[in-house]
C-alpha cells in the first residue's frame, strides 16, 4: 500500500482529485489523506500509515493558500524533501485572477528541491491527468518501480 497526503485548502477540488486517483486503474493499493494544514493531529499517530508522498496544493488565486503551505512546511521532516514532496499549483487557467506570483512558487520549489506542477483542478480532463501523474509519482515514491528513484523528481 502506498500513501499520499494532499495538503491544501482547495476543498471540493481536492476531494475530486482524490476520487479521481482512486478511480484510476492501478496494480497497488493506495491510501489518500486530505489535510487543510500541518501538523496532523497527534492523537491518531499510532493509526497513521507511513506517508510516501506529500502534495502541497497551492491555489494561485489565494495568498492565504501560499502562506498556509509555507507554514506547514516547517512540520515536514527534512528527509521528505529528497523526492517525497511536490507542489501542485491550481487555478492557473485564470491568470488575471492571480494573487500569488509564480516566481514565489518557483522559488519555493527551488528552496525545497521539489517539483512544481501547474494544473487546473476544476477542469475534469486536467484533473484526471493530474491524478494519473500523482499516482505515477506515488508509485515511484513507494518503491514500486524498480530502478527508479524519487530523487529524479527535481528534474521535472
Amino acid at each position: 500500500t502506498a500513501t499520499i497526503l494532499l495538503e491544501g485548502a482547495e476543498g471540493g477540488s481536492l476531494q475530486q482529485l482524490a476520487e479521481d486517483m482512486l478511480r484510476e486503474k492501478k496494480d497497488f493499493n493506495i491510501n489518500i489523506h486530505l489535510a487543510s494544514s500541518l501538523p496532523l493531529p497527534s492523537e491518531r499517530d499510532h493509526l497513521r500509515p507511513r506517508i510516501d508522498l506529500i502534495a502541497f496544493v497551492i491555489d494561485i488565486k489565494s495568498k492565504y493558500s501560499l502562506k498556509n503551505i509555507q507554514a506547514s512546511l516547517a512540520y515536514v521532516d527534512v528527509r521528505f524533501f529528497l523526492g517525497k514532496v511536490c507542489f501542485l499549483v491550481t487555478g492557473v487557467g485564470r491568470v488575471n485572477n492571480c494573487s500569488v506570483e509564480t516566481n514565489a512558487i518557483w522559488k519555493l520549489g527551488e528552496d525545497y528541491c521539489s517539483p512544481v506542477i501547474f494544473c487546473e483542478l476544476e477542469l475534469e480532463g486536467i484533473r484526471v491527468a493530474t491524478a494519473q501523474r500523482l499516482l505515477r509519482m506515488l508509485q515511484i515514491c513507494a518503491g514500486r518501480v524498480p530502478g527508479v528513484s524519487a530523487l529524479y523528481f527535481s528534474l521535472l
